[in-house]
This record gives structure tokens, C-alpha cells and sequence, in this order.
């Protein structure tokens, strides 16, 4: 099977807590980060592919090349094989020693690395997959699939946030545990909810305010 998520920020001392922009309730990084692998792990197994679309973690710890290898045993414990997609805080260092870390899971490489984004076809659509949320345009048969905004929800039913703390996750009938990668399949079901949702032209207002007022 076939997953996504983003903005994971494993390790990020400053996401602890109730704020405007990511509100983790956790008192500690230890028990965010185990609370994110338990998650994925009962959900998603190394038969599976997962694309994480940035902000893998944000970790100071110093030297880099100690951190990098904190992230890496973190990455170990995670079922599937991981297609890396770049966020503005993933470092280019971080890539490099992960992939002179590769290994093999399921007969494949662990990690796939991605500096821009992906694009896949899936049940007769275009997904491209970025960390930043892009402005398509008018191109019906694209979905762009994205992260870095966290609780906030582009207005547009062609943009779906899928990150660990978005609002697009509240369209799902099932609450996911907090962490838990989401099927492609329920990327369609999302989308298809966000189009309704935004019928309502005082929703629409709603959520550019929001926007904007996180862009600001």
C-alpha cells in the first residue's frame, strides 16, 4: 500500500505544547517521537511505501553528524520504505548521511531522496507531492499534495495538506491516531470532502484568512 505525510519534526523541542501553529501536547520530545512511531508502526508495514513530504525532524543537537544519526535510528524504527521529500528544515547533510546509510527493506532501498518534489499518476489523476503547498492553477487532472503549513488549510480543493497536524485530517470518518501516515485512497476521500467544504463561500472566506494570516 501507498502512504503520505509530512512535517513529522521529530526531535522539536518548540512544537511542545498548545500554540496557533502546531499544537503538540507532549512533554517531551522523547515521548512525541515515540507516540509518532508507535502510530505509523500499527498502520503501515515494510511492504509499504511511504512518501514523507519534509520536516522529517529539527534536531540541534551538536555535533551535526550526532543528530543526523539520532534521526537515522528513528527512521530505522519506522515500518515501510520512505520516498524523502525535502523541507526547508531538512538539512542537505541529513540527506547525504542517510543515504550513505541506505539499506535494504523488503528487496528496496530504504530511502528515496527528492530534493523538489514527486509526481506520481494514481486512480486517473496526476499527485504531486512537495513540502510547500504550490499554486497549480487550472490543471483539474493535478492534486498537489503538501505539508509545511501545519493546522492551516489552503482554499483550494486541488491543494491537500498532509501533514501529521493538518485540518484536512478532520474530513476523514475515522480519526487517525496522531502521527499516522494516510492511504492514497484517503487523499481521494479528503478531497472530495474539501470540495464540499468549500461550497460554502463562508468557509472559503474562513480558510484564505487563515491562510494569509499564517503566511503573514
Amino acid at each position: 500500500m501507498m502512504y503520505v505525510v509530512s512535517d513529522t519534526h521529530f526531535f522539536d523541542e518548540h512544537l511542545l505544547g498548545i500554540d496557533n501553529f502546531a499544537p503538540r501536547p507532549f512533554d517531551s520530545v522523547d515521548e512525541m517521537n515515540k507516540a509518532i512511531i508507535n502510530n505509523w508502526n500499527s498502520r503501515v508495514t515494510n511492504d509499504d511505501i511511504v512518501y514523507h513530504l519534509g520536516d522529517i525532524a529539527v534536531n540541534y543537537t551538536k555535533p551535526p553528524r550526532v543528530g543526523d544519526q539520532q534521526v537515522l535510528s528513528v527512521l530505522r524504527e519506522l515500518n515501510g520504505r520512505l520516498v524523502l521529500i525535502k523541507g526547508n528544515h531538512d538539512r542537505r547533510d541529513l540527506f547525504k548521511f542517510l543515504a550513505s546509510h541506505n539499506y535494504q527493506v523488503a528487496g528496496h532501498p530504504k530511502f528515496e531522496f527528492h530534493d523538489v518534489g514527486k509526481l506520481i499518476k494514481y486512480n486517473h489523476q496526476q499527485l504531486y507531492m512537495t513540502h510547500y503547498p504550490m499554486m497549480m492553477g487550472i490543471a483539474p487532472q493535478i492534486v498537489n499534495l503538501h505539508g509545511h503549513i501545519h493546522h492551516y488549510m489552503v482554499p483550494s480543493a486541488n491543494n491537500i495538506n498532509v501533514g501529521i497536524d493538518a485540518p484536512e485530517l478532520d474530513l476523514l470518518d475515522q480519526h487517525l491516531p496522531f502521527g499516522t501516515p494516510i492511504l492514497l485512497r484517503e487523499v481521494d476521500y479528503i478531497a472530495q470532502k474539501k470540495v464540499e467544504l468549500l461550497k460554502n463561500k463562508q468557509n472559503t472566506s474562513y480558510l484564505l484568512n487563515e491562510f494569509y494570516k499564517e503566511e503573514v
